[in-house]
């Protein structure tokens, strides 16, 4: 299990990183010179839209039902960060009560993750084939497809797709491109939809779910750019095919954003299962030493330089760490950074993008912030380990949402993978690479939360 195909920091896709013989890339496949792929070129690599729903009443609920078993067959989960099965949930919009409406979330508010709007800049019609199959197959009459506001070019190239496909839409399905604010928890379900009907963009946490009454009270269905352009390969060639790869409990393949001391970052696909090893040799190989990898995004997990050569991405293989591949995020930390200094800076960006709606955001998450930062400043003292396992309990579990669960994943993890640094800093105070320039990425500029208004035109 092998690591092929980049689509670099610089958007142009790196060839040579595919192995003879590989049978990636998938998804990535047909990306040339970082030029999005026009609605003729997708057509000549993926061949035509396959067809759902077939005239008459008893053959488009018949065509549906074979599309979301189809799904169900190839074991397509989300690649959002969960994981979750993508048939389930759309079995539970189906039997819902009303017209069904599918919304793309491609907001992605994970600094170091840039598959998703990769994936619209070059490839929109594999995205927006994915969605219109998934609104086809649960009658939904409208897509929405939700980019980040920051995203100009992926705006502007699925905005360009859609002009394209003006004249070949035979589904009915009416295709809508709502822009959301850059925030972190903007693109998690709820809050997307909350969104949508015109609130800000922070999560939601009464009953009904999504699913039943989402966006205009409609039984709603949200997936991620990567997985309904998964879907759209899985309608042309199968759920048999989409097996042929990655592990019994997740085939296929996913995109990686690899960042960090690496010859060649960007966006990879790799086969489920690979070897993290393979995906370094992928991008070029380490330029300096690793001191270790955060795995899944700034909610994902550390680990330290004893496990780069030997870890596996899939969930199943990084269970043994306590991660999971998340939203498709390596970041590589280089022996020239400083673990505690890195995972300070990372912790406060977590705090300030909280949605502020319970005690274990609102006050947990920056004083485990504060207590990381004044290890950074020699301001801790011997007991610094203790105060943050204490307060990662007083955390963990207790949000209104999942944010502050993540942001605590991250904390202890670092805690662990580089013990000895922790340790050196509560007992001598900062060292040498404290005041480095960071490696991990994070927005430049601190995020205005007045911008996170409601989508009135998407109600």
């Amino acid at each position: 299990m092998n690591a092929t195909m980049s689509a670099g920091t610089d958007r142009r896709p790196r060839a040579d990183t595919q192995r003879a013989g590989s049978a990636l890339p998938r998804v990535l496949a047909g990306v040339r010179d970082g030029a999005h792929l026009t609605l003729a070129q997708h057509d000549a690599v993926h061949g035509p839209l396959p067809a759902v729903r077939g005239r008459g009443r008893r053959h488009a609920r018949e065509g549906a039902a074979r599309m979301i078993e189809e799904i169900a067959q190839s074991g397509l989960r989300g690649h959002g960060g969960a994981a979750f099965p993508v048939a389930t949930k759309m079995h539970a919009v189906a039997n819902a009560r009303g017209r069904a409406i599918v919304v793309a979330n491609a907001t992605e508010g994970e600094p170091a993750s840039l598959k998703d709007r990769t994936l619209l800049e070059l490839l929109p019609h594999l995205v927006l084939d994915g969605g219109v199959l998934a609104a086809e197959a649960l009658g939904a009459d409208r897509l929405l497809v939700c980019v980040c506001d920051s995203s100009a070019s992926a705006y502007e190239a699925a905005t360009h797709a859609l002009a394209e496909r003006a004249d070949h839409n035979e589904s009915g399905v009416q295709v809508e491109l709502v822009r959301t604010p850059r925030h972190y928890v903007a693109g998690q379900e709820s809050a997307l939809v909350n969104f949508l009907n015109g609130g800000p963009a922070l999560p939601t946490f009464t009953p009904p779910m999504v699913f039943e009454r989402g966006v205009a009270r409609r039984p709603t269905l949200v997936n991620n750019a990567e997985t309904l352009a998964h879907m759209a390969l899985i309608a042309r060639h199968g759920a048999a095919w989409f097996r042929e790869l990655g592990t019994a409990s997740q085939p296929g393949s996913a995109l990686v954003t690899v960042s960090g001391p690496v010859v060649h970052p960007g966006v990879y696909e790799v086969e489920h299962g690979s070897s993290l090893a393979s995906l370094i040799d992928a991008c070029g190989g380490a330029s300096v030493r690793l001191r270790g990898a955060l795995i899944g995004g700034y909610a994902g997990t550390w680990i330290g330089e004893q496990h780069l050569r030997t870890a596996a991405l899939s969930n199943d293989h990084l269970a043994a760490h306590g991660a999971t591949l998340g939203a498709g995020v390596v970041v590589l930390l280089s022996e020239r950074a400083c673990p505690v200094a890195e995972t300070a800076r990372a912790a406060r960006w977590m705090a300030d993008q909280s949605a502020r709606q319970c005690g274990p955001c609102l006050n947990g998450l920056y004083a485990l912030a504060d207590t990381v930062a004044e290890l950074v400043r020699g301001e801790a003292g011997p007991t610094a380990g203790k105060r943050i396992d204490r307060l990662a309990s007083l955390v963990a579990r207790r949000g209104a949402c999942g944010h502050p669960d993540g942001a605590v994943n991250m904390i202890l993890s670092a805690t662990e993978a580089f013990a000895e640094d922790f340790s050196r800093h509560s007992q001598h105070g900062p060292c040498e690479l404290c005041s480095r320039p960071a490696e991990l990425p994070l927005p430049a500029r601190p995020v205005d939360r007045d911008a996170r208004r409601g989508a009135e035109g998407a109600r």
